[in-house]
């Protein structure tokens, strides 16, 4: 990590008055970065949150959200890739339970309800909009790319991965949102060169420039997983980055 980015985190992060107990518990979540490649130029989709949601308000942001239990039950079609099984249990947490693929289950529920795109093949399963569908959420899909930790003292805290897919695997109409809850406004695919004019947080920006990077060296092919998922871990007062399987 940059000193800029060092500073810019710890610049971002609000004064917590001393001996004051931090309140927030850290919840695992999962983001889906939809990369759609079949205009002039990659795309990713994106949508606001309110004006007064307690965790980044009025923020431009991937889909994604808090891991449920519920996550841990659901049956997907397509096995997680060996690769994203090994590297989503590097770096373990002691107080988390949730296991690769209840998190990879969760990335593609909250892509379900927040925007009404599914990925998934034909099958049977009870989460909302795929059990509609005839669908199985499809974890063969998604790429493991970025790891962040919310810092210390926020008002909701959070053990984020974030997970990448091309946009073709999606199941329907990439630009029908009928089905998609109110949580997220403005939904609509930004061209990846024109998406930091957005309000952004900043580890947004950052997962941005990281796909943008896989996006370039993809050259038109296949999405490949990343050669290391970086990490911004803020589970403690102190900083650190580094990055999750390198050489793997």
């Amino acid at each position: 990590m940059t000193e800029a980015a060092d500073r810019h985190i710890s610049a971002d992060r609000p004064q917590v008055t001393p001996g004051e107990p931090d309140r927030s518990a850290l919840r695992d979540a999962s983001t889906v970065v939809l990369v759609r490649r079949d205009g002039d130029q990659p795309a990713v989709l994106m949508g606001m949150r309110g004006a007064k949601a307690a965790f980044m308000p009025s923020k431009y942001v991937f889909p994604g959200g808090a891991v449920d239990p519920e996550d841990r039950d659901v049956s997907l079609a397509g096995e997680i890739s060996d690769l994203t099984q090994a590297r989503l249990t590097l770096e373990p947490r002691t107080d988390s339970a949730s296991s690769p693929a209840q998190l990879v289950a969760a990335g593609l529920r909250e892509l379900a309800e927040e925007t009404g795109l599914l990925i998934g093949r034909p099958g049977r399963s009870e989460v909302v909009g795929y059990a509609e569908a005839g669908l199985m959420p499809d974890a063969s899909a998604l790429h493991y790319v970025f790891r962040a930790i919310t810092p210390p003292g926020r008002p909701r805290r959070f053990d984020a991965r974030f997970f990448m897919a091309d946009a073709a695997t999606v199941a329907g109409d990439l630009d029908d949102f009928s089905r998609a809850c109110d949580e997220l406004s403005h939904l609509h695919w930004v061209p990846m060169s024109q998406a930091r004019a957005l309000q952004l947080p900043f580890i947004t920006e950052v997962v941005l420039a990281e796909c943008a990077a896989m996006v370039a060296a993809a050259q038109g092919g296949p999405l490949m997983p990343p050669p290391s998922v970086p990490f911004f871990d803020n589970r403690d007062a102190r900083s650190r980055f580094i990055q999750l399987g390198a050489g793997a």
